[in-house]
């Protein structure tokens, strides 16, 4: 993230001359310890003044000789905590004063804006940590340990500033041990606001879906250990929500997880202590090691190794690749300790539903799923999923940003009127505010096809504008008018300008790197489907964009969508409109293909009606469908039980096939807009599956031949080069396909920009929408966003 640090102006002041200014700091510098590292950097540099929490973030006033102060600037920049993200520092010359030392005041619920520090859930730190397992401490085996370098934050919030009142946490006072911790500004638990111990703190109880208990403290957890030991399912309450967790090497156990949650095949997350444990059962590099031991503690994306035999095949069946997070809390770390073996961490909740954030909705939601439920009785003042990550292209990339990394906060152009809400996509939905030249994106809410997922989000607006204390004067939503967060846009009576789906994913990367949006910038958008400015449904777009005119360069051949939104769950219709775009009413005849021979015949029948009438057959160009329909002509797979089955089944093939394959012929036009035609393609794979060429290889030559048809679209679909194109949308999650891409652009000269720390799916839409709306219209405006 940038970083603007204030200066102090060159001066003339003879020596020891006293000087005094007022800084303000913004970024993520409540609660990881800010202000007592402030504190002790001052005393040792001999400054006076004050420091303090508001609204609009931590404020200083330092006062010493022009020498001291240019020192205290340095390091306070260099050696911050570090989880502290320093955004920028505004410094201003006040009146110096007569007063002798440096104190810490109480923080003020005043400011310039709200727009500030909202700290997020951190993992447990090696100190916390090495407390909670030495008998010694007054701490031993306390699952509710932290500091200022660890614990909740973002879930326990009530209000800004981030101090104790306006947390969870008041309900419980601190003992005096606690409190003389809180008060010292020399001991790391100084203004630590979660900070409790065993006689003041919150408490575990085990209890049974009806709510009745039946252990606390201590014995609760080990009881829950047993049971999970046992083969029995135990919903367990974390820092932004409940796991349902199971013993991840009991493959009954598990199998009896996705009948219970109704999730056939989507792939469970793994929870471990230890890395050393992680290396046992994947491969892990040195920055995937970075990410797994990182304050964030997501789940990280690792390639099995064969000692990951001891994992039961339920977990992630047919994938090579584990979902892996390290214990995030002392609970998390106790339970692992206690038990020995790895276990599945899953959301708490029935697929497609929010996570359960108390009782109640365990209760209600869990109450056949979960065995028996390890609770506490610390409040969770929002839901907070984990968050997912994995190495693509030599960095991690975010795929899910929601625990120890949301809310994010990105400056924003400035911009008239009062804040402004985004509302963000249908799918992977998070919504976003910006005000005063600040963004904040929410974390993960989830898809609004389902009801209590629009609560949820419909929530998180109310939430976070509250945080904020910002009331939107206006919204920004998609441009499709029959999405559940368009519809809440108009619910709530706003203004309200819409942007389009491609053309928001492409801001949001500019927005992530800061790129100027005066000059124009290429882009390249490819996933499911979002509506397009002609009324068709586009998915795979080359993109110019300057300021808020879009300008359609060129897109992937557009072939027809049988059933519309019914093809994203049966891939073997996007098989079938792909196979009548290249062989037009001799499709049906090809009886020896997987997707044909797969649709009995009166499914068939009506599929060819709807092509030839064109009849609930929507134009679309999607990469998406394109991927769901080779997978299908491959025979890998003709439904989706999850979104993105299909094609994350094709990359996993692809993947295993040696990397010299030939690729796949596709050509970009030249015509204006460009079109890359992947038929030649379609046309190529029918071939190489009737000589019987093995279904991996051929599914790497997809892969390559379409970074080859993507490098050549850019290429030839533009009238000026460009030294870098943004790579955006979901697609770009596959590993393989984004790394082929960028080598490709590299080769000709270009720099790709993917994305780094917002998803590139559906999860960062709200970000660009509000990027597009801080930009200053252009002179010419007819095709804007």
């Amino acid at each position: 993230m940038s970083t603007t640090r204030g200066t102090i102006p060159p001066t003339e002041t003879p020596p020891g001359h006293r000087m005094r200014e007022r800084l303000v700091v913004r970024g993520v510098v409540q609660g990881i310890g800010f202000r007592p590292f402030v504190y002790c950097l001052a005393n040792e540099l001999d400054l006076d003044g004050w420091v303090r929490n508001t609204a609009s973030g931590v404020v200083i006033e330092i006062e010493g000789s022009a020498q001291d102060l240019q020192v205290f600037h340095h390091r306070l920049y260099e050696d911050r905590p570090p989880n502290c993200i320093i955004q920028c520092v505004e410094s201003a010359r006040v009146q110096a004063e007569q007063e002798r030392g440096f104190s810490i005041l109480n923080s003020l619920n005043t400011g310039l804006s709200k727009a500030c520090s909202i700290p997020p859930d951190l993992a447990t730190c090696p100190a916390c940590l090495d407390e909670v397992f030495d008998p010694t401490n007054r701490r031993f085996q306390y699952p509710f340990t932290n500091c200022t370098a660890c614990g909740p934050r973002y879930s326990l919030i009530t209000a800004l500033p981030y101090d104790r009142p306006n947390t969870t946490m008041k309900a419980f006072a601190m003992c005096a041990a606690c409190q003389s911790e809180y008060n010292d500004p020399q001991n790391r638990r100084h203004h630590a606001q979660p900070n409790a111990c065993s006689g003041c703190g919150p408490q575990l109880s085990l209890i049974k879906p009806t709510g009745e208990v039946l252990s606390s403290a201590y014995d609760a957890m080990q009881q829950a250990c047993e049971a999970i030991q046992a083969g029995r399912i135990v919903a367990v309450k974390g820092l932004g929500g409940f796991h349902l967790m199971a013993d991840a090497r009991n493959d009954k156990a598990v199998a009896e997880l996705r009948r219970r949650k109704h999730r056939p095949t989507k792939p469970f997350a793994v929870m471990l202590r230890t890395l050393g444990e992680v290396e046992t059962i994947c491969e892990v590099s040195e920055i995937e090691r970075d990410v797994l031991y990182s304050s964030s503690a997501p789940i990280v994306l690792l390639l099995r190794c064969e000692a990951a035999a001891t994992i039961a095949h339920s977990v992630a069946p047919g994938n090579p690749c584990l979902g892996v997070m390290l214990a995030n809390t002392p609970l998390h770390h106790l339970m692992l300790s206690r038990l020995g073996f790895p276990i599945v961490a899953t959301s708490g909740n029935l697929s497609n539903e929010p996570i359960c954030i108390n009782e109640q909705q365990v209760m209600q939601r869990l109450g056949t799923v979960a065995d028996l439920v390890l609770t506490h009785d610390r409040t969770i003042a929002r839901a907070v999923d984990d968050s997912v990550v994995q190495v693509i292209d030599g960095a991690p990339r975010v795929l899910r940003r929601s625990r120890g990394y949301a809310p994010l906060q990105i400056p924003m152009p400035a911009h008239r009127g009062g804040p402004i809400l985004a509302t963000g996509s249908n799918q992977k939905n998070t919504i976003g505010v910006a005000y005063k030249g600040t963004a904040l994106l929410s974390q993960h809410i989830g898809d609004l096809e389902y009801v209590e997922t629009c609560t949820t989000q419909r929530e998180t607006v109310n939430d976070l504008c509250s945080l904020l204390q910002a009331k939107p004067a206006q919204a920004i939503t998609d441009l499709h008018p029959d999405y559940q967060s368009t519809h809440l846009a108009e619910e709530l009576g706003l203004p309200t300008q819409r942007v389009q789906h491609h053309a928001a994913h492409v801001y949001t990367a500019m927005a992530e790197h800061r790129v100027d949006g005066s000059s124009p910038v290429l882009g390249i958008a490819l996933d499911g489907t979002g509506l397009g400015d002609d009324g068709t449904i586009w998915g795979g777009e080359a993109l110019v964009i300057r300021g808020r005119v879009i300008e359609r360069a060129g897109h992937l051949e557009p072939f027809l969508l049988p059933g519309g939104d019914a093809a994203a769950r049966k891939p073997s219709r996007s098989a079938i409109g792909v196979l009548f775009a290249a062989f037009g009413e001799k499709a049906f005849s090809l009886t020896d293909l997987a997707p044909v021979a797969s649709t009995e015949s009166g499914d068939l029948h009506t599929l060819r009606q709807m092509l030839m009438n064109r009849a609930n057959t929507p134009k679309t160009t999607s990469a998406g469908r394109l991927f769901d329909a080779v997978a299908s002509l491959l025979d890998l797979c003709h439904d989706n039980s999850f979104e993105g089955e299909a094609a994350m089944m094709l990359q996993y093939s692809a993947e295993s096939a040696p990397s010299n394959v030939e690729p796949l012929c596709m050509s970009a036009s030249t015509g204006q807009p460009s079109r890359l035609d992947w038929r030649p393609a379609v046309r190529e794979i029918i071939k190489r599956v009737r000589s019987g060429e093995p279904t991996a290889a051929i599914a790497r030559a997809f892969h390559f031949g379409l970074a080859q048809g993507i490098a050549q679209l850019v290429i030839q679909s533009t009238t000026r080069p460009y030294p870098r194109v943004i790579l955006t949308g979901g697609c770009f999650q596959n590993k393989l396909l984004a790394e082929l891409c960028a080598s490709r652009l590299r080769y000709h000269g270009i720099e790709p920009l993917l994305h780094k720390e917002v998803p590139p799916n559906d999860g960062g839409i709200a970000l660009g929408q509000l990027y597009a709306a801080t930009l200053k219209p252009n002179a010419n405006t007819e095709n804007s966003a």
